[in-house]
Parts: structure tokens; sequence; C-alpha cells
């Protein structure tokens, strides 16, 4: 078991800068842990690489992706929309309730731009292509 002043210092990865400097303090951690959370370590180890991800998008993004919040939000309309209709006839009735919920979402998210705004996400792109072509 994993006692509550490991799980503090773990939620320290959310204020770094970027997927190195995560990496670079999560190798001091590990080894400083090793000896006490030998399963955690292991599992920290095969299983870290999927959780930075979010540290390739612009800073903006991040709050937003490193949070279920968007998830949850889509989750809970599906919910409503599936109480209010109950009882479906068949399993493609409820996946094109689900699917046209999923792009009412997604177009009202792409048109607002509140929560992810794509031209950032453009320009980074840009930004990291300009770096890979100064690099070769």
């Amino acid at each position: 078991m994993v006692d509550d002043d490991c799980l503090q210092e773990l939620r320290w990865l959310d204020d770094r800068r970027d997927g190195q400097e995560v990496l670079r303090d999560l190798a001091a951690r590990l080894q400083r842990w090793q000896a006490t959370y030998p399963k955690l370590c292991d599992w920290v180890e095969a299983n870290i690489e999927p959780t930075l991800s979010f540290y390739r998008l612009p800073r903006q993004h991040r709050k937003h992706m490193k949070s279920t919040n968007m998830l949850e939000r889509i989750n809970e309309e599906i919910r409503r929309c599936t109480r209010v209709v109950r009882i479906f006839p068949n399993l493609e009735s409820r996946l094109r309730l689900v699917r046209a919920l999923a792009v009412e979402l997604h177009e009202s998210w792409f048109e607002a731009s509140r929560d992810l705004n794509m031209d950032l996400l453009r320009e980074d792109r840009k930004e990291q292509l300009r770096r890979l072509d100064q690099a070769v």
C-alpha cells in the first residue's frame, strides 16, 4: 500500500514545464522509493510514457488534457440524453444517439474554442516542424 506522502509527491508531475523535466525528477524519486515501494516503481516505469503524452501539447491545452473533466462532461451528456429515451430498440439506435451527441459536442467545442484553441495547436505544430527542419 502506498502512503499519502508518496501520492502527494506524485502530484508534482502536473507542475513541471515539460516531459524531460518530469522524467529527470521522476528517475530520482523512483530511486528513493525503490526500497519502500518496489511494485509502484515497476508499474510507474512500465506505464509512465502514455501518462506524460499531454506534455507534447501546447502549454495552454495541458490543463484540459491532464484532467478528466471533458470526458466526464461527455459521459454526463450521454447519460442525460439516454435517460430521456430510456428504451432503445437496438444497439444501432443507441450508437446513433451517442455519435450525434459526440458530433454536436465536438462542433460546439470547435466553434467556441473556449476549451481548446486549435490555433495554438497549429502554431505549436508549425514550430515543432521548424525546429525539426533546422536540426536536419
